[in-house]
Formats: structure tokens, C-alpha cells, sequence
């Protein structure tokens, strides 16, 4: 992780900043899936109450090149300004950046109802429970290639730390356990 890649988005009047943010990350997940890659992370430095308008993409410069080699953004780039693959700067911090995911859900009362392993009382008592434990962290809005659905994958930042962890990163760009430089 000691190379990044600024991307800035520009949203306009027809393309608001969420909409763009996440149609690019999902043109990334895409990318990352096709390279199968474990070594590049993603952060998000405009990050205050909502993941803001920049990615930042985290790894090796040679990884980095072969990303941007892909061309992932396609149509997408008259819409973001991308720098060059860039040295950490010294001094940097490091946060961990990862999915966070409710243990209540919908498809997940949706299956207990098809196996029959709830009652129609039980059911009602999920359903509260379930909108009390809601999550409110931010999340990214994306469509799934698959089937076509959309699915909020919510993001949680770690606290800030003075040393890297190593680890692997999902084809999110996401880690249950390493960090990313925080800058």
C-alpha cells in the first residue's frame, strides 16, 4: 500500500455525486473482479457523514498501472479527474475500511418463513426488532450483474492507527482486517 490513485468525482445536473459514486465503484468492483485482485484497497477521503465525492484506490504502483491498463472508468471518465499513481506521503495514518452488515434482514426473515422455522408471532417480533437494529452507517448503492438488484453494501471506518496491518483486500477493495493509509 504505498501507492494511490486520487479520483475526484464531478458530478453535474444529471449525475448527482451519489449516483456517480456508485456507478463508478461498481465499474471498479467489476475491474477488480476481472483482474482477481487481493491488493488494492479503497478508501474514501472526502468521508465525513457520507462517503463523499473521491475515491482513493491503495497498492503497489505495479498494481495500480495494471488497473488503470484495464481502462475500468470507460464512459465514466469525463466524469472524474484522476491523478497519477502517486507515493503514500510520509506521516500517513492508517484505518481499516470495511463492509458492515445488519444481522436482520428481509431475505433473511424471507427464509425463515420459507423453511417454516418461525411463527406468524415471531414474525411480527422480527420485523420490530429489525427496524430498531437498522443500520446507519453509509453505504454504496449497487447493481448486482448477476440478477439485476440493487444491494446496499454499508461501509464502516475503523478508528485512526499509527502502523499498517497487512492483509487481503475483497474484489470491493474492502478488508476485515487490513488497512489502507489515511491522508
Amino acid at each position: 500500500m504505498d501507492n494511490y490513485i486520487n479520483i475526484d468525482l464531478r458530478p453535474d445536473a444529471e449525475m448527482s455525486v451519489n449516483r456517480l459514486l456508485n456507478t463508478v465503484y461498481t465499474k471498479l468492483h467489476k475491474a477488480l473482479v476481472d483482474l482477481s485482485s487481493t491488493n488494492i484497497g479503497v478508501s474514501f477521503p472526502k468521508y465525513k457523514v457520507t462517503l463523499g465525492g473521491a475515491l482513493r484506490l491503495h497498492g503497489s504502483q505495479s498494481n495500480l498501472v495494471t488497473l488503470q491498463q484495464k481502462n475500468w472508468l470507460g464512459g465514466m471518465s469525463g466524469y472524474c479527474k484522476v491523478s497519477e499513481i502517486t507515493p503514500v506521503p510520509d506521516g500517513a495514518q492508517y484505518r481499516n475500511i470495511r463492509r458492515k452488515q445488519t444481522t436482520m434482514s428481509q431475505s433473511k426473515l424471507n427464509r425463515l418463513i420459507k423453511r417454516g422455522s418461525i411463527s406468524e408471532d415471531e414474525v411480527k417480533a422480527y420485523k420490530a426488532k429489525m427496524f430498531t437494529k437498522g443500520l446507519d452507517n453509509p453505504y454504496l448503492e449497487l447493481q448486482s450483474s448477476s440478477n439485476g438488484h440493487n444491494h446496499r453494501r454499508y461501509i464502516e471506518l475503523s478508528q485512526l492507527h499509527d502502523m499498517p496491518v497487512n492483509g487481503i483486500f475483497d474484489q470491493f477493495g474492502l478488508s476485515k482486517t487490513a488497512t489502507v493509509p489515511w491522508f
